[in-house]
């Protein structure tokens, strides 16, 4: 079930990619998609923790869970996505690359799931990294120049950030065998290493939520990005 709240958008995504010149069908199962989602959040946010894990996956393992307060965020992230897919269709009636937009716009709703979804560091790291580059579309969508340096900077601080939060999560699992969030909590020995490590996750996730002084990109990149897509940057994907 889990692995189905981020696998329904992408392949929904899949759908809306063919039926791209079919505007009404296109939107039409974009929208219908983001409902589903929000119902299917909806659902596990009504059952008791849940937990799953996918072994081999991009050579480790990818590990999933729920809580109390993942439960919230899953049924807010829905919530938001439905709300700004509907005001869409109507936003881009006049706008190019429209299909672009919505097939990357559901990719990133499902990599945003897997972020929230994820119980240890590198997979959040794995998902927020599909949830940076699928955005970078967003901030293109016009391709006018200052767009196309907008995007060009949240990419730059985007491979930036991953790579400095990667640095952080290889020195977790070489120091403490694990990067399960829950067993980092616990670690009493070490605090050097679990400081320095923690420290290059803090500007790796820090860059790519626009943290102070590693804000650059924000400036640039929302005014750039469509309306539906920069309410989704800045109410969403940064916090």
């Amino acid at each position: 079930m889990l692995l189905a709240l981020i696998l329904l958008p992408m392949l929904a995504a899949a759908v809306c990619a063919p039926a791209g010149k079919k505007t009404k069908i296109r939107n039409a199962v974009a929208i219908l998609a983001a409902a589903a989602e929000l119902a299917l959040a909806i659902l596990i946010a009504a059952k008791p923790d849940l937990s799953f894990s996918l072994h081999g996956a991009v050579g480790c393992e990818l590990m999933f869970e729920t809580d109390g307060f993942r439960r919230v965020y899953l049924v807010v992230i829905a919530f938001l996505w439905l709300m700004t897919m509907l005001f869409s269709p109507e936003y881009f009636a006049h706008y190019k690359h429209t299909t672009r937009y919505f097939f990357f716009n559901l990719m990133t709703l499902g990599a945003t799931m897997g972020v929230f979804l994820a119980a240890d560091l590198f997979t959040a790291l794995v998902f927020f990294e599909i949830m940076s580059f699928t955005s970078y579309t967003w901030v293109l969508q016009e391709e006018t120049p200052e767009a196309i340096r907008a995007a060009n900077t949240y990419l730059a601080i985007a491979v930036i950030g991953g790579l400095s939060a990667l640095m952080g999560i290889f020195l977790l699992e070489h120091v403490f065998g694990t990067t399960k969030i829950s067993a980092l909590a616990m670690q009493e020995e070490n605090r050097k290493v679990l400081y320095a490590a923690g420290g290059c996750v803090l500007v790796g996730f820090g860059a790519k939520a626009g943290m102070f002084p590693l804000h650059i990109w924000l400036p640039k990149a929302h005014p750039a990005a469509p309306a539906p897509a920069s309410a989704l940057l800045s109410g969403l994907l940064t916090k």
